[in-house]
């Protein structure tokens, strides 16, 4: 059986470009995934799969032209059903035979076998292997009925189709072209009204030839770029933009580059078949602008390129990905920057009319912005999120953080009742540093206004001073406090408040700015602030949205590396100070990998089941009751080592706190080898209880050291 390579595309109208990289990938593994569920293809086949904005295709290596036969087995029923006393097939057995294919005459030749506690009837037989054309056929349809689609359009056949008229078809955009090629030979089948053929067409205007042929399965790439002037590879398409990008630049000098967006790159790469940059520019008169407002419009209307200095500040030039090669380029480059020069025009329009008036004139605006029709409008959020703030920066800062903070939560949101963030909601912020520093406000103030919505996304800076710090806690935390109030919680993955990554939020700042701040105290004062907007009872609100904290916390540490032992052994004990954790962690890390740990931790978990099973226990022991030289031994030992321990976990070596209590395992041991803990006179018994007691609370300060039992 000889193997050959195979090409199958799919020849449509301009696809989402958004979604083309993902269409591409799915058609071609599910291809080679059904193709190999048939044995059709092997572990050894090679996928290379390509998307452009007029087509998806899949090269597979290693495609047989039929798989081999396999001998299958099909259980039927139990004996008893399927025979009678006297052997004879019941009508229940030859209708089941039948419906595999099978007559009367198979009955002699079924196999009997043991399932379970009765014997039953397998029926066995070779089936014969998929060939090509049926694989190919089931695989194709499967492929186009498994992709991602974002929105299906249905219209209908043109009469050139193997079914034309008024035959509808449903598909992400409408398939003009089929290819199958199994090495040179065409593999016959239909998909979405076409018959699959050795031809395909290339670029709509630069095509050498139309239609483009096809040799073999081998030659598509190729002989699209050589006939039809297209790069059908995504990725070698992205790779060429990202060279001809930096080639321009270079051609500009003084250190200019093109700005780095990889989900721009990504969409202009599926827009384009082959790639042509070019350089344009504008008025250097609006370059007055804030930069940000410019380069957003460029990038998310235009889809152009900004070119930054060596300072990283806008140039009047920018990169335009042209689908086209013309000898004469001036029409293309003319034309882009004059579709340009009204976006900039209005970006300077919004930026000149917003700055007539002030950002506090602009506060009273905030109440006619509706956050949440459950807590009121954007002005009232304001007031919580002031009162938030300025408790943060008064622990933080005393007064004077807290006046700025005030100030600061005050202003935040105004420019979000700005004509440039009305147009460009993404500049939230950022324009409210602009407006703010054209105002008077101070550099703190105005970072802060700019800062208050970091970290925005895993990764992200946070704010830059204690101002932004204040706000940014406080924002996020009236956010959470607010939706827990009112029930309203993510469920599975959905959060359309983004309450996971204002929860992280908080987290980061809490612990990378080591703040000496108690979560618990934060949320309560929180909840306060929201007063009776809260429905869904305070307290309960409250233990919900810590329990949803520390869960975030967990899942982010062990994304960090540490261990779910680890974590756990910290998170059990609720530490108020998150700035805390990663010593808590490290000294946790290191006491496991001291020889006494794994005994004392096994000996706190067997502690910790004990005292679960008993009331409050007086956390003390008097020498006078013991009777066993191991409690003497035990209690002496605690003596010298648990003030050292205590000492230094008040000092905040916890390290050094939880390595001082691995002088108590021999101790221990002896104890519990030597010690009925339970014994019938009552005062002796919580006497050892008392004594397991403050060995237990020695042990637990720093983690909950049972977490590391295995």
């Amino acid at each position: 059986m000889t193997v050959k390579n195979l090409l199958v595309e799919l020849f449509v109208e301009e696809l989402p470009p958004k979604a083309l990289q993902r269409l591409g990938d799915a058609f071609a593994a599910v291809l080679l995934e059904q193709l190999k569920a048939q044995g059709l293809a092997s572990a050894e086949s090679q996928l290379t799969a390509f998307a452009s904005p007029r087509r998806l295709a899949a090269h597979i290596t290693a495609v047989a032209p039929f798989a081999a036969d396999k001998a299958v087995s099909a259980k039927l029923m139990p004996v008893a059903v399927g025979l009678t006393a006297d052997g004879e097939p019941t009508p229940a057995l030859l209708k089941k035979l039948q419906a595999l294919g099978a007559g009367p005459e198979a009955v002699a030749g079924l196999k009997r076998a043991v399932d379970g506690k009765a014997e039953a009837l397998f029926f066995e037989r070779t089936v014969a292997g998929a060939r090509l054309q049926e694989g190919l056929q089931k695989a194709l349809l499967e492929a186009i009925a498994k992709l991602p689609i974002p929105k299906v359009m249905t219209y209908q056949l043109a009469s050139g189709c193997a079914q034309p008229g008024w035959t509808s078809v449903s598909f992400v955009r409408p398939a003009h072209g089929l290819v199958a090629l199994h090495g040179s030979d065409i593999v016959p089948v239909e998909a979405l009204g076409l018959q699959s053929g050795n031809t395909t067409h290339g670029h709509r205007f630069e095509a050498a030839v139309d239609p483009v042929v096809l040799k073999d399965a081998d030659s598509y790439a190729a002989t699209l770029a050589r006939d039809g002037a297209v790069i059908a590879s995504f990725a070698d398409r992205r790779a060429d933009i990202v060279r001809q990008l930096n080639a321009a630049a270079a051609l500009i000098g003084n250190g200019v580059r093109a700005i780095e967006d990889e989900a721009l790159l990504d969409e202009v790469t599926a827009l384009v078949e082959r790639p042509n940059v070019l350089v344009c520019s504008f008025e250097e008169e609006f370059l007055g602008v804030p930069q940000e407002c410019l380069i957003l419009t460029m990038k998310a209307n235009q889809k152009y390129f900004p070119l930054l200095d060596a300072a990283g500040k806008l140039t009047n030039k920018f990169l335009v990905v042209s689908n086209i090669s013309p000898e004469d380029t001036s029409f293309v480059t003319g034309g882009n920057e004059r579709v340009v020069r009204p976006r900039l025009a209005d970006a300077k329009f919004f930026f000149d009319q917003d700055r007539k008036k002030t950002l506090e004139s602009r506060v009273a605006g905030l109440d006619k912005v509706v956050y949440h029709n459950q807590l009121g409008s954007q002005g009232e959020r304001v007031v919580r999120v002031r009162a938030i703030a300025k408790a943060i920066a008064q622990q933080l800062g005393g007064d004077t953080l807290a006046q700025q903070a005030d100030q600061a939560a005050l202003l935040a949101k105004t420019d979000l009742v700005t004509d440039m963030v009305g147009e460009f909601p993404e500049l939230q912020g950022t324009m409210g540093r602009y407006y703010a520093l054209n105002d008077g406000l101070g550099q703190d103030v105005a970072d802060a206004i700019e800062d208050h919505y970091k970290p925005r996304f895993a990764g992200d800076t946070l704010p830059r001073n204690p101002v932004g710090i204040a706000v940014a806690l406080a924002d996020k935390l009236e956010t959470l406090v607010g939706m827990f109030g009112i029930g309203n919680l993510p469920t599975g993955d959905k959060d359309p408040f983004a309450l996971r990554r204002h929860a992280l939020g908080v987290i980061r700042m809490l612990i990378e700015q080591n703040l000496p701040l108690d979560v618990n105290a934060l949320v309560e004062a929180a909840f306060k602030v929201l007063g009776d907007k809260c429905t869904a009872g305070r307290d309960a609100s409250v233990q919900a949205l810590l329990t949803f904290m520390y869960d975030r916390l967990g899942g982010s540490l062990r994304e960090e590396g540490y261990s779910a032992q680890e974590v756990d052994a910290v998170l059990a004990l609720r530490p108020q100070r998150l700035a805390e954790i990663p010593k808590r962690l490290a000294a946790v890390r290191a006491f496991a990998a001291l020889p006494e740990a794994a005994a004392l931790a096994a000996a706190n978990k067997r502690i910790g089941n004990i005292l679960k099973k008993t009331d409050a226990v007086d956390p003390h022991a008097n020498p006078a009751l013991f009777q066993e030289s191991a409690e003497h031994a035990l209690f002496a030992a605690m003596q010298q080592a648990a003030p050292v321990a205590q000492a230094q976990f008040e000092a905040g070596d916890y390290t050094a706190s939880l390595q001082s209590l691995a002088a108590l395992r021999a101790p221990v041991d002896a104890f519990f080898d030597g010690v009925m803990v339970n014994a019938e006179a009552l005062d002796v018994r919580l006497n050892r209880l008392g004594l397991l007691q403050s060995l237990h609370n020695a042990m637990n300060r720093v983690a909950d050291l049972s977490k590391l039992a295995t």
